[in-house]
């Protein structure tokens, strides 16, 4: 069965972080991204001429290395007919060892995005810009809550909302001045108001018209000054084609703009971070009946649940990267097991030196293929909005809606 989107993207970022913490001696480490528009036969032409320029690399060691890495890619190479359609990313070398010691490298890629251009690099780093820059969440909406007194202008980029600016207005009160007629205060009022708007329109507009592919404009107010601000029209007529809405909400500090996201739910229902909260709502609704309704958390209760086919529903934390372990250490004979969320450099608990791993388990991985067993939907909850952050303190990463009572 096909691997769902969510866990190769889980796949594709708990490798990206193992890349990114490898580092080399010196420039021993091959970056090579391959487009999908680019032959194979190219590319390994690139390659041959590379590899007899490396020939005049002075440090004997270096040169070694860099000819091996050139090599291996070349081989790996040949074992594609066509570059896939999102292309190739090779990352091979040697990275730092113990002492003067190297340890040879080597990743092969295929993306989650499209790789955009040709690039060759050969440094003491992997070059991984392209690569952390496909896992920046590309919907982005922009937010603005406003009254008379204050106004608010933030954006929803993926699951985070950010805060522009804030600022008060000078708008004066109701009351006014003796001496003034009613009808001028109300008019000096009314050039407030409206300077006001422009101000707010002014930064919203140099700020949101900056942002390639914003998806949508939304804006929440108290009564009915958010709704004049829409329909007079103070925002750039570019921006007032993707307004979706206006929303009631009571404030319109920072506080004002989770309350709107939370109001202008109905028009956002494909937003993941509704999805989400939707999700988590239903959980916790079940876990607060009696004997916790349909609910389950924790990886044993859940995993047991999952193997009675008992699981509607499985909610996992982006942020639970949890890997189970069998281990050897060479030094002390000691063996066991270990769950960590980091292979790099394990040490044995009995005398701290670095240990054989012998058998390893992905945790997420795991729980994936038992919930494909049994036709379970899951779900992966960003560990950056509130709800995944509970998720992953109160519920250590992993939860599950059920389809009935196990009894456990």
């Amino acid at each position: 069965m096909a691997k769902s989107k969510d866990l190769l993207k889980y796949e594709f970022k708990k490798q990206l972080r193992e890349i990114q913490s490898i580092k080399g001696r010196a420039t021993e480490l091959i970056s090579l991204y391959v487009p999908p528009s680019k032959r194979v036969s190219d590319v390994t032409n690139y390659l041959r001429n590379e590899y007899a320029q490396s020939s005049n690399i002075k440090s004997r060691t270096t040169k070694k290395n860099v000819m091996w890495a050139i090599d291996s890619i070349s081989g790996k190479l040949k074992t594609f007919k066509n570059v896939p359609d999102n292309g190739l990313v090779f990352l091979v070398g040697h990275k730092s060892g113990t002492g003067d010691q190297t340890v040879p490298v080597s990743f092969i890629l295929q993306p989650p995005e499209p790789v955009t251009t040709f690039m060759y690099r050969c440094d003491s780093h992997f070059y991984l810009e392209q690569l952390e820059a496909m896992l920046t969440e590309s919907e982005i909406y922009g937010l603005i809550v406003i009254d008379r007194n204050e106004a608010t202008i933030g954006l929803l980029n993926g699951k985070r909302i950010e805060v522009i600016k804030n600022f008060q207005s000078l708008v004066m009160g109701k009351h006014r001045a003796g001496g003034q007629s009613a009808q001028r205060f109300e008019r000096l009022i009314e050039i407030s108001v409206h300077e006001y708007f422009k101000n707010v329109a002014e930064i919203a507009n140099d700020r949101f018209m900056a942002i390639e592919g914003l998806k949508g404009v939304i804006i929440g107010g108290p009564g009915s000054t958010k709704v004049n601000f829409m329909e007079d029209n103070y925002l750039h007529h570019e921006l007032m084609k993707i307004v979706i809405g206006a929303f009631e909400v009571c404030y319109t500090d920072e506080s004002g703009l989770r309350e709107l996201m939370q109001n202008a739910a109905p028009a956002l229902e494909d937003l993941s971070l509704m999805q989400e909260k939707k999700l988590m709502t239903k959980f916790l609704d079940e876990l607060r009946k009696p004997d916790d309704g349909l609910a389950a958390y924790g990886e044993d209760q859940v995993r047991d649940a999952l193997e009675r086919g008992a699981v509607a529903t499985l909610l996992i934390s982006e942020g639970m990267e949890k890997t189970h372990i069998d281990y050897s250490c060479p030094k002390c004979g000691k063996k066991g097991e270990m769950i960590l969320k980091s292979l790099v450099h394990v040490k044995c608990p009995e005398c701290t030196a670095e240990v054989d791993i012998l058998k390893e388990l992905d945790i997420v991985n795991d729980l994936f293929d038992l919930a494909d067993a049994y036709g379970t939907n899951v779900e992966m909850i960003s560990n950056v909005s509130e709800e995944g952050e509970m998720l992953m303190k109160a519920f250590n990463g992993v939860a599950a809606i059920l389809r009935y009572r196990t009894g456990a």
